[in-house]
Formats: structure tokens, sequence, C-alpha cells
């Protein structure tokens, strides 16, 4: 366990983007999130941290995690018990926003630096959410957009699940495609209980 204190230390630690934050729209610092214990059944692979995180110092305490936690079916206390669930974004600080707004990138010198490090110090998952195209292409090395990767979510199983971002901007999204919610969510939800027990 002192290995993962270790590594999480060093991650909280970490400036290598302070000149790039101070650079964006948002002119703010880097504070990582780091949430995840050696323990960890759950693997939540997600993007970056936004702007209500970077404030909390919580991963997904924002309508994005509201909407995760219901297609996981688990319970805020569940979802955030760092015993059975590690949530390892592709950076682990807010990126920032652009001059119009929107969302800047995670950038990849963070996956570069500390991702294999930190996924060496879980080696009791049993269950991965690839949460985006980010997580998706980095863990699967696939070359597909995030709805093509989604509708092969069965070439996946029993391990690995990819997902759309929970973010309200897909709720057209999940209109379009009602198989997720139909056909990929109650296997989803199965899974993570099996993962928790």
């Amino acid at each position: 366990m002192g290995c993962v204190a270790d590594v999480g230390t060093e991650i909280r630690a970490c400036q290598l983007c302070a000149d790039r934050f101070a650079a964006t729209h948002t002119a703010h610092e880097p504070r990582p999130v780091v949430w995840f214990r050696p323990s960890a059944r759950i693997l939540i692979a997600g993007q970056a941290p936004g702007a209500r995180v970077h404030e909390s110092g919580r991963p997904f305490t924002d309508p994005s995690g509201d909407r995760l936690r219901d297609w996981m079916g688990v319970t805020d206390a569940q979802f955030y018990d760092q015993e059975r669930v590690a949530i390892l974004p592709m950076a682990f600080c807010f990126p920032g926003y652009n001059a119009k707004g929107s969302d800047l990138p995670p950038p990849p010198v963070c996956a570069k630096t500390w991702r294999a490090r930190a996924m060496s110090e879980l080696p009791d998952v049993r269950l991965i959410l690839l949460v985006g195209g980010y997580a998706q292409k980095w863990h699967l090395g696939v070359k597909t957009n995030v709805t093509q990767t989604v509708e092969g979510w069965r070439d996946h199983l029993p391990k690995v699940f990819p997902l759309p971002h929970p973010s309200w901007r897909n709720t057209g999204w999940l209109k379009k495609n009602p198989w997720f919610e139909t056909d990929l969510l109650p296997q989803l939800r199965g899974a993570v209980q099996d993962a928790l027990t």
C-alpha cells in the first residue's frame, strides 16, 4: 500500500501542466484529483475532471456523476468507496476552457507520465468502465469513434464496458441510441454488482 501512497502523493504534487493551464482561458493552477486504492475491484477510466470537480477535489461531483452512478446502479457511498472503486481519468487535472468556453482535451503528457504506473497499482480490478473516446483509445487501442466503440460493447466483455461520456451534452446521443439503455445498461449493472461482491 505504501507504493500506491507514493504514486498518489507524486501525482497530487504534479505541476507538469502549470504553464499550460495558466495560458488557458480559465488561467487556473493544477489540482490533480487522485482517487484509487490497490484493493479496487472496479476501474472507471474517464477523461479529465471538470470545473466542479476541480473545485471539490472529488471526482464526478456534478450532473455527469449523477448519471454515471445511475448507469452503474450504485449509491454515492458505493461509488466513492475507494477500497472498491478506482477513478483514474486520462488526465488528473481540469484541463480548462478555451476562449469559447469549451472544454480543452486532457493533456497527453499526463497519461504518458502517470497512467502506466497508476494502473500497475491496481492488481485486483475485475471490471473496467471506459468513459469516452480518450480512455477507449488508450485502453483498447481502437481507432473507431465513441459510437462505434460503444456499439461493439459485447466484443469487450466480460471485463470491459466502453461507455459514452455521461455529460448532459450526450442526452441527444442517448435518445438516438435506445439500445444503450435497454441492452447495455442492464448488463453493466449486473457486472458492477458482481464486481462489488
